[in-house]
């Protein structure tokens, strides 16, 4: 009897309380001790949650503390470099730039730089007076009729849906503002992307929104009239995701609004699929000549792909496509691991998908051994946000990057990782109309030109530091890691960067042989059995 009354000491207070008060007249304190009593009962006799249950009230205080911990985390708990997806001082930089605050740092790095994970960019006794201060890619090859000169840092791939119109109104004025593209993401050109005339790259995944039929097929007519528009420049056929890749992903009945409905071409205020796989093509050799043809359709913009690396053949299976066919898309887009999204299986965040630099390697590797590099250009996506960061990724390979949630901080973002709730409180990952009204997408548009505009700074200084003119000159051996507490050595020493046109002329001699062996162009699946294969030649490894 003691142990239950310790138990349920909240609501038997206020239950005395509560006769007190009616006892000595003061009526007014029943709207305090009322409800407590009523919500011990419940909490007594309900059969949904144990510790209320158990501890009838009290049990209550640890929910608030658990909704509490996320954000006593970030502003109390975690020191500048250690929290998580974003540390506090990633955050701090992004916003600060975003703001047009001072970005300078006193008295010295923060940083470990005996840890396993520092990293550092090796400068010249001579550096370079006149670097590119506006560094640009031309986009396209012999095939394209409407190349794309591209900014080495644009907005990567977010939906209407995901984000509030007002997230991606504001995204798009920055894209004007800055001379940057806006990748729509796989929710459908919508009018947000294109009020503000930003330059826009349309993605198109399994669900082909925006452009397919009633039967969530592709509809060439319907692509072609909507890439006519002069703001899309170029459009991307998106395989896969860092951050759930092969998992596809529904969209439910209650999120799928009028508007959204219409901007997908699906039926409203019913669940909205989109398919593991696409269902326009099947084969490495279709899904170029698919490329081939939405090339066409669009007046000859680049047609590019985005996908998270997985197996190693696979890379190799689309390069001898591009080989066989004689068709180049003129981009590929690698969405490392550790990349970010609304929501997703937690396994699939954690533990499915190829990290970035592994990623991106690997498929530089397979698109400079088999020759083709010259024809399509490489692109890094996956939590970029600093000019470190494109110095890192552009040294291993990549022609550009994007960044998808260092652009949402620099229009709001807080990281309050409510995305998947339609709760974000500052109006950024939700189709509340209350909680968008926080973002004047007038204001924070200019903070996502302002970010670019301050991080390609920081990338030119970087450049300049290393003797160089322009960031497509930065090389492997340009970046030195640490290896150990007293070795560090060179990038080119830690991942394996080929030559061009080994994989042609002496596949054996490389690392790849057995997945360049096993890819073919006809299909995805390996043309031998890998198991016998590699268990009876020397263990490698497929990603250096």
């Amino acid at each position: 009897m003691l142990d239950t009354l310790k138990r349920a000491i909240i609501p038997v207070v206020a239950l005395i309380l509560t006769v007190i008060a009616i006892v000595t007249g003061y009526e007014w304190f029943l709207l305090l001790t009322v409800p407590i009593v009523a919500l011990g009962i419940y909490d007594w006799f309900q059969d949904d949650w144990t510790i209320t249950r158990n501890f009838p009230v009290a049990g209550r205080i640890r929910w608030l503390f658990y909704t509490l911990r996320p954000y006593l985390r970030a502003y109390i708990v975690e020191d500048d470099l250690h929290g998580t997806p974003y540390s506090f001082e990633a955050r701090n930089l992004i916003q600060s730039r975003a703001r047009g605050e001072t970005d300078t740092h006193p008295f010295g790095t923060e940083r470990d730089t005996d840890g396993e994970t520092y990293h550092w960019v090796m400068h010249s006794i001579s550096p370079e007076p006149q670097p590119d201060e506006h560094p640009r890619v031309e986009v396209g090859n012999e095939q394209t009729g409407k190349p794309y000169s591209a900014s080495v840092l644009n907005i990567s791939a977010m939906s209407f849906g995901a984000l509030s119109a007002n997230a991606i109104k504001a995204l798009n004025i920055g894209a004007s503002k800055g001379d940057f593209y806006h990748d729509t993401g796989e929710g459908g050109l919508s009018d947000h992307h294109l009020e503000h005339g930003g330059d826009i790259v349309w993605e198109l995944g399994s669900g082909y929104f925006g452009a397919r039929d009633k039967q969530g097929h592709f509809d060439p007519e319907m692509y072609r009239d909507k890439a006519a528009n002069d703001a899309v420049k170029m459009t991307e056929i998106k395989l896969s995701q860092g951050a759930k890749p092969g998992h596809g992903g529904m969209l439910p009945a209650a999120k799928v609004t009028d508007e959204i409905a219409r901007i997908r071409n699906v039926p409203a205020h019913e669940d909205c699929l989109s398919p593991r796989g696409h269902s326009a093509f099947s084969t490495p050799i279709e899904l170029m000549e698919f490329a081939a043809k939405m090339r066409d359709l669009s007046g000859g913009k680049p047609v590019g792909l985005k996908l998270c690396i997985g197996q190693p053949h696979e890379p190799f299976a689309l390069v001898k496509a591009m080989i066989e066919t004689g068709i180049y898309p003129e981009f590929i887009v690698v969405d490392g691991g550790e990349g970010g999204t609304g929501a997703a299986p937690l396994e699939l965040s954690d533990w499915v998908g190829m990290p970035l630099s592994e990623g991106l390697v690997l498929m530089r590797n397979a698109l400079v051994g088999a020759g083709v590099k010259d024809n399509v250009k490489l692109v890094a996506s996956g939590k970029v946000y600093s000019g470190m960061g494109l110095a890192r990724n552009m040294a291993q390979g990549a022609d550009w990057c994007n960044a998808a949630r260092a652009f949402m901080m620099s229009v709001g973002c807080i990281q309050s990782q409510r995305c998947h709730l339609g709760t974000c409180p500052t109006g950024v990952a939700t189709q509340n109309p209350w909680r968008q009204r926080g973002l004047v997408p007038e204001v924070q548009g200019e903070r996502a030109a302002r970010f670019h505009a301050k991080t390609i700074g920081a990338l030119t200084e970087i450049i300049a530091a290393a003797g160089l003119k322009h960031p497509r000159d930065l090389q492997p051996h340009h970046i030195m890691h640490r290896a150990g507490p007293e070795k560090a050595v060179t990038m080119d020493r830690i991942h394996t960067f080929l030559p061009k046109g080994i994989l042609l002329e002496e596949p054996e001699e490389t690392i790849y042989a057995d997945w360049w062996e096993a890819a073919r162009a006809d299909s995805f699946k390996p043309a031998l059995d890998l198991v016998e294969r590699r268990s009876s030649s020397t263990p490698m490894e497929p990603a250096s």
